[in-house]
């Protein structure tokens, strides 16, 4: 069974930056497309950055691009996800995902990822 084990978030003012990780376990980490996804208060889960498993293509929603920076480490079975330039607006729980597909093409949907982290809390103050 595959484990995903969040690491990181916290509290931070506008303008800030947080680092987030995913340490996987129990499964082959390198064949496994990473995602992240976000949900705030009363809103859907959204997806906010993905790496594919081969060639480490990225994929970014809109709201994300130029500020966060999503990467991985295979020898340490982690994704990570950098947050610069933090906004009101990212407050969210955010979770990692991996997709056991081998897809060539790297999905943002929610129902696509097949492992979950647990979630943690980041929350921007202004």
């Amino acid at each position: 069974q595959v484990q995903l084990v969040q690491s990181g978030g916290g509290l931070v003012q506008a303008g800030g930056s947080l680092r987030l990780s995913c340490a996987a376990s129990g499964g082959t980490f390198s064949r496994y497309t990473m995602g992240w996804f976000r949900q705030a208060p009363g809103k859907e889960r959204e997806f906010v950055a993905g790496i594919a498993w081969v060639g480490d293509g990225t994929r970014y929603a809109d709201s994300v691009k130029g500020r966060f920076t999503i990467s991985r480490d295979n020898a340490k079975n982690t994704v990570y996800l950098q947050m610069n330039s933090l906004k009101l607006e990212d407050t969210a729980v955010y979770y990692c995902a991996a997709d056991r597909a081998l897809r060539t093409v790297l999905s943002g949907r929610v129902s696509a990822y097949d492992y979950w982290g647990q979630g943690t809390q980041v929350t921007v103050s202004s």
